[in-house]
């Protein structure tokens, strides 16, 4: 056989592996979002360890040797270590959850764990958050098992439970009870970035995370005495609450524009030739889509999301409590306590559900760039800049084993497709099309070699 013949048998072998990639994906995306694994919080959840088991005997059958680890009963996540070329490099984390948040059946159009490909979707809870990754993190190690390639370096795959709500019986629990898992990783990728986003002028965004706003779950607590419903009640701790609750929703938290933020506001206002005022709503509108990315990481927020207070309409209750979603911007944690306990006075408490302080990493890094150039093999058009995560994942518990942790699930989407409306959302779905186009750019990526790769973008 002549060197032509060779390089066209690779070839032929190379479409058809990624055919294969490309249905493998969207068959076990559709697969995933047939195990029920609603988180409800609070420790009550299910099908987690249906779900981890089966990734775990898929990963089994392709040789490898994952292991499954329950925090608590039927609480289960997997993990499995893929070894690379160079054994001593340092190793790189992949980590997906296997939970999503309920879904009322009622108000679908379609039974939410249907996991149904139709007209090019896959319908169901978790299609964009996070099966879709899920699946593509499968389907790219079973496809490397059967071609017999290692990455350039050992990629852990975590599929983890309870991201959904605190974390700690998922990425928590492994964090802190088996961190040997992660031993020689130093990057991380999970997810919330990598997808696209269309811009005023028609061009594609790829905005890759580079850090989260810490999560300041709180309770307050007011108290007063209690008494006959029917007298006056000068130390109502109902109306304590009130007028502080109301203090706190009045507060303009003032703007403060992180690094990564200043980036991605620099990098689209060059690219659209425009100026933007980050603090008035409708100067940001300018961006088009791109101005979700900023709107919520501009200043830390406090939103009131809970009320509890009294048991009969004739009693004053001597307690009541709200429950607090506070966001911190990076740098910003000692601001922020100060300047809720200043609002809170002396007749109010506060204390944590939860949380967990914001994390952050190095936006101009050769991982960055890695990513960056894996999007710009696939869409040569692309602008790809950091972004901060008005939310949270699981970044922040693997943060604390010093881990530099990015936002990176690669997609593409037509423009008028509105992703955000489905996550967490009614009818949710991802696109077959964004399914192939994102495995194809996270294989590309963990194949790469970051210390190959040109930081400058």
């Amino acid at each position: 056989m002549n060197d032509l013949s060779h390089r066209q048998d690779g070839a032929a072998a190379s479409t058809a592996e990624d055919a294969a990639l490309a249905s493998e994906v969207t068959e076990l995306c559709a697969r995933l979002i047939r195990f029920d694994t609603s988180n409800y919080g609070g420790g009550d959840s299910r099908g987690e360890r249906e779900a981890a088991e089966w990734t775990a005997g898929l990963l089994s059958d392709s040789g490898y040797e994952p292991v499954v680890l329950e925090s608590a009963p039927r609480r289960a996540s997997t993990v499995v270590r893929i070894p690379g070329e160079d054994r001593d490099a340092p190793a790189l984390l992949v980590h997906g959850h296997l939970d999503v948040v309920p879904a009322e059946p009622a108000d679908w159009s379609f039974d939410p764990f249907c996991g149904e490909i139709r007209d090019g979707v896959v319908l169901g809870r978790g299609a964009l958050d996070m099966k879709d990754m899920d699946a593509m993190m499968l389907a790219i190690a079973r496809s490397w098992a059967r071609r017999g390639v290692r990455p350039p370096r050992d990629v852990v795959m975590a599929f983890v439970a309870d991201e959904e709500d605190t974390g700690e019986l998922g990425a928590g629990f492994l964090v802190d009870r088996h961190p040997g898992l992660f031993e020689g990783v130093t990057t991380a990728i999970g997810e919330s970035g990598g997808y696209s986003l269309h811009l005023p002028d028609a061009s594609r965004l790829y905005p890759i995370a580079v850090g989260e706003r810490g999560s300041a779950w709180m309770d307050l607590t007011a108290r007063g005495a209690a008494g006959h419903g029917s007298r006056p009640g000068p130390d109502n701790a109902v109306a304590t609450l009130a007028t502080t609750l109301s203090a706190l929703a009045a507060h303009r938290w003032p703007v403060r524009i992180v690094p990564a933020v200043a980036a991605l506001l620099d990098g689209l206002c060059a690219h659209l030739g425009i100026t933007v005022d980050p603090a008035d709503p409708a100067s940001l509108a300018q961006l088009g889509e791109a101005a979700k990315l900023v709107e919520a990481t501009v200043a830390n927020t406090l939103n009131p999301t809970m009320l509890k207070a009294g048991y009969k309409h004739n009693v004053i209750p001597s307690e009541a409590t709200a429950g607090m979603d506070g966001r911190v911007l990076p740098g910003a944690e000692e601001d922020f306590f100060a300047t809720v306990d200043a609002l809170l006075g002396e007749k109010v408490s506060r204390s944590f559900h939860s949380f967990a302080a914001p994390v952050f990493a190095d936006h101009e890094s050769r991982e960055f760039a890695a990513m960056a150039a894996a999007l710009r093999r696939a869409d040569p058009e692309a602008l790809v800049l950091p972004f901060i995560m008005s939310g949270g994942t699981d970044a922040k518990a693997f943060a604390r084993l010093g881990i530099q942790c990015y936002g990176f699930g690669p997609g593409l989407t037509p423009p008028g497709f509105d992703a955000w409306r489905y996550v967490h959302g009614v009818d949710e779905q991802v696109l077959v099309s964004s399914l192939e186009f994102g495995v194809r750019v996270l294989e590309d990526f963990l194949r790469s070699d970051p210390l190959t790769v040109r930081r400058d973008r």
